[in-house]
């Protein structure tokens, strides 16, 4: 009778919900990846190159080698459609000490910091159509240490967010849906609008005549000119890989789906194709945007300028790219019109990134490398404590406002773990040669072979040009390890 009244009375073993279909994955995988980068990265890209052609060249680039990745994922996400994704790859396929550098990483700063920079990005451009909620509207300040309401307002969104998720993957997916097609939308009107309407002959002549190849490095310090540096040969290509920080940001994210492959329906077929559908039409989005710009603005300009056409794309105000472009066909009404485009786009960026993104603690913890409790799942078949103490640490970096520094860090770790991941491709055809692969790498070795030497040479260029950005993101990593081995001592 004692082993009857156990048995009715334990715990029923829960496990995920596959809500997601292939239309809400592909929504996951644009949704995370389309935030407010597209908006602003453009200027520092033109700063840097200094040539309308190089800054399709950017994008283009950036666009090829996420494609070339995604693709490359697919085959990984098919032969392990498990919670976790990246990390769950990369323990396979080296040792559980690498996939928790990269689960480390990502909760310390990738994940979490990503998502504060754009809860931080939504709060500004809602202060445009309330001041009060502006981050001129200092709350709290002891010294350097200040709090605004547009802080408090970017938890609030982080709040709500997460309290949506945590009541079931079926919410959280309407608002992927809903939010995602939105701004799609948006977009595509902004560029028809860029082309047909904001379209001038000062844009087109500046950007396309003789000047469309000819490259240089403008630098800039306390808003002003202080060098500008012819490029060509092995410079020009020194300049692209630095500029590919901001484009590479913005096309980040994509990976997220194949943290949620616990809740995909049909995982093996599913995820391959979103990750391709996904980040293929976010590309031609992007470069479609940036043609746009380049026929409305002209891409050099004077950071003294009087008006958007004079301090161009290279110097629109606050770096606004997006907004300086309708400007030129709205006039003042401009701001407003792009402040709410942007809320839109980060409000769902930022869904995407909370769902996905403690799936992946949830695995790390399933494998007694995080909170314990963070691997379990709650009466929604979400993992709603790992959603709980994401949101808290991204609520921590809203608050020190040191996330775009953190951010910065962590471009040369998050390209080494995707070289790592990709390269997890070749190791895996070896160790299990026998293992079920419903899906391939595209161009295999080829495609993932060259992924890695241009990802590679990124790195490379990185730790030349920007040291001081590079090194502290390794050692952000690498504090990882003996949090490692304290986690496996106390599990």
């Amino acid at each position: 009778m004692q082993s009857t009244d156990a048995t009715s009375t334990a715990a029923p073993t829960r496990t995920f919900k596959r809500e997601l279909g292939l239309r809400s994955s592909t929504m996951i995988v644009m949704g995370s990846m389309i935030g407010s980068g597209i908006f602003i990265v453009s200027a520092d890209i033109a700063r840097t190159v200094g040539s309308p052609g190089m800054l399709l060249v950017v994008w283009a680039i950036t666009g090829i080698i996420t494609l070339i990745a995604a693709l490359s994922y697919g085959e990984l996400a098919a032969m392990m459609p498990e919670a976790g994704g990246q990390y769950v790859y990369l323990r396979e396929a080296y040792n559980p000490l690498i996939g928790f550098l990269y689960g480390w990483t990502l909760f310390l700063v990738i994940q979490t910091g990503t998502i504060a920079a754009v809860a931080v990005a939504f709060a500004k451009f809602t202060g445009i159509f309330i001041p009060a909620l502006s981050e001129k509207n200092i709350l709290v300040s002891f010294g350097k240490f200040k709090i605004s309401a547009a802080q408090l307002l970017a938890i609030f969104s982080l709040v709500v967010l997460t309290a949506i998720n945590v009541r079931g993957v079926k919410e959280g997916k309407l608002i992927q849906d809903l939010l995602t097609t939105s701004k799609i939308v948006a977009l595509f009107g902004l560029i028809l609008l860029g082309l047909f309407v904001g379209a001038n002959e000062t844009a087109i002549n500046a950007n396309f005549g003789e000047s469309f190849w000819k490259s240089s490095w403008t630098k800039v310090a306390d808003g002003k000119i202080i060098s500008v540096e012819t490029l060509s040969g092995l410079s020009l290509w020194s300049a692209v890989g630095v500029a590919m920080v901001g484009s590479l940001f913005s096309s980040d994210a994509w990976n997220n789906i194949t943290f949620t492959a616990g809740e995909v329906i049909n995982p093996k077929r599913n995820i391959p194709l979103s990750l391709g559908l996904g980040t293929g039409a976010v590309t031609l989005i992007y470069l479609l945007a940036n043609v746009s710009y380049l026929v409305v603005l002209p891409l050099k300009g004077s950071p003294d300028g009087a008006d958007a056409l004079a301090r161009g794309i290279q110097f629109a105000d606050l770096d606004r790219v997006g907004t300086a472009a309708m400007n030129v066909v709205f006039g003042d009404t401009a701001l407003f019109v792009m402040a709410a485009l942007i809320m839109i786009s980060t409000f769902g960026c930022n869904n995407g990134l909370i769902l996905a993104g403690a799936r992946v603690y949830y695995a790390m913890g399933n494998d007694g490398l995080f909170f314990k409790k963070a691997g379990t799942l709650n009466k929604k078949s979400v993992p709603a404590f790992a959603l709980v103490i994401q949101c808290l640490w991204a609520s921590v970096l809203c608050l020190s406002g040191s996330y775009g520094d953190l951010l910065d860090y962590v471009v040369f770790a998050v390209l080494l773990f995707y070289i790592l991941t990709i390269a997890s491709i070749f190791i895996l055809r070896k160790t299990k040669p026998h293992a079920e692969r419903p899906y391939k790498a595209i161009g295999y070795p080829v495609l993932p072979l060259l992924y890695i030497a241009v990802a590679g040479a990124i790195c490379i260029d990185l730790l030349i040009f920007k040291p001081n950005y590079t090194y502290p993101g390794l050692f952000i990593v690498l504090l990882g390890v003996p949090v490692y081995f304290l986690w496996k001592r106390q599990s």
